[in-house]
């Protein structure tokens, strides 16, 4: 009989979630799909340290040999993203996603500038347009970004996607794809109920993706749906059919261990929707979102989560650029950081002169006295280096 992964595939397009290309290479999927958490995670492998470096070699050269580390690296953030995708795609015989900057969620120009961006870097590698899809968050500032770059040519995959609202607004919008996350969903209910689990059929994230796809094929809309973020077999098989899954290599390979028989439960030829047409503005995303407590909660946790992710990746870059430049670029900059953000030049930063995020002071205030001293910032980077101040 066959596998549980090969029913699937046969129904579903299966995607890979991860920034892993071994993974990638093992499961052999259509489309791969990443986000700054799994390129974190795939930048600790050391068989990859050299797509960094030539990533951060690269951006040096193009930014120039006088500027600050933090412009290369924000540089170099956009060429990584670029560098795993291409690899990806000489494995994959699809598409591959690739993120914008979470902090620009709420930032439509910026947003669309990056986009632009990350798809000339592709083009300049000789990639065309149709391979790449460009994943932002689905506020309504990413969605009415994504709107612009679709209709430019450039195929976008709206992320962190939870309530009804956003979906509807994402297929006016005439976006690609959309990636609703189910396991995500299923957390927030869990948490919020205090029950310790869900039937496949009345979970709340299955039910969630299961009403927008029937919605989507009922009125003709031609944005793809693809169920994310799962956190069992159960929340995948519910969604057999659906118009791609994308899936972890930790439930690729349940998957593919199981023989059970699997039943199609999504039909976009039949589908089975009883809800009204609606039409999407600002002001009624605005409601729709202040009504879904879930959907809100989920969304900003979301974009603060990548943005996380991001803040680290950035001081793990420049903590190997210092490697790579003897070290000399990267205490500059952390003397430079230092100075910036030390208001009253007393030699220590308080929490209301940094302007940086609450989650990186929490971090570099070793000693979590409410101060950050040049020893900690120093530390706090990665570099055993000394820090001097005037």
């Amino acid at each position: 009989m066959a596998t549980l992964l090969d029913q699937l595939s046969a129904m579903t397009v299966v995607v890979a979630d991860t920034g892993d290309l071994e993974a990638i290479r093992k499961f052999t999927p259509r489309d791969a799909t990443t986000n700054p958490s799994l390129i974190l995670a795939a930048a600790q492998i050391p068989a990859y340290q050299n797509l960094i470096d030539e990533a951060l070699r690269s951006s040096r050269k193009l930014i120039g040999d006088a500027a600050p580390v933090e412009d290369v690296v924000h540089e170099a953030l956009d060429e990584i993203s670029v560098i795993f995708g291409k690899e990806i795609l000489k494995i994959v015989p699809g598409r591959v996603s690739t993120e914008v900057d979470a902090r620009l969620s709420y930032d439509t120009d910026a947003t669309i500038e990056k986009g632009r961006k990350l798809i000339r870097l592709y083009n300049d590698a000789g990639i065309s347009h149709d391979r790449v899809l460009i994943k932002i968050a689905s506020t309504w500032e990413g969605i009415k970004a994504a709107e612009v770059l679709e209709k430019e040519g450039i195929h976008c995959n709206l992320t962190l996607l939870f309530g009804f609202g956003q979906a509807v607004a994402c297929a006016e919008a005439g976006v690609t794809l959309i990636s609703p996350f189910v396991g995500r969903i299923l957390d927030w209910y869990k948490a919020d109920t205090g029950r310790d689990s869900y039937p496949g059929p009345e979970d709340p994230g299955v039910i969630s993706v299961t009403r927008i796809f029937n919605y989507y094929k009922t009125y003709g809309h031609n944005t793809e749906v693809m169920g994310a973020s799962f956190r069992n077999l159960d929340e995948i098989t519910e969604l057999a059919g659906c118009d791609l899954l994308t899936i972890s290599p930790k439930l690729l390979d349940q998957l593919r261990e199981s023989h059970a028989d699997l039943t199609q439960k999504l039909d976009a030829s039949n589908p089975t929707s009883a809800e009204a047409q609606i039409h999407m503005d600002r002001e009624r995303f605005d409601a729709m979102m202040a009504a879904d407590r879930m959907s809100t909660d989920k969304l900003g946790e979301g974009i603060k989560g990548f943005s996380k992710a991001i803040e680290t990746l950035e001081q793990q870059l420049a903590h190997r650029l210092a490697e790579l430049e003897g070290g000399e670029a990267f205490r500059h900059a952390v003397q430079e950081i230092f100075m910036l953000n030390d208001m009253n030049g007393d030699g220590s930063i308080t929490r209301d002169e940094w302007l940086g995020s609450d989650a990186v002071f929490d971090a570099l205030d070793l000693d979590h006295d409410g101060r950050l001293t040049p020893e900690e910032v120093r530390k706090g980077f990665g570099a055993a280096l000394t820090l001097t101040t005037a």
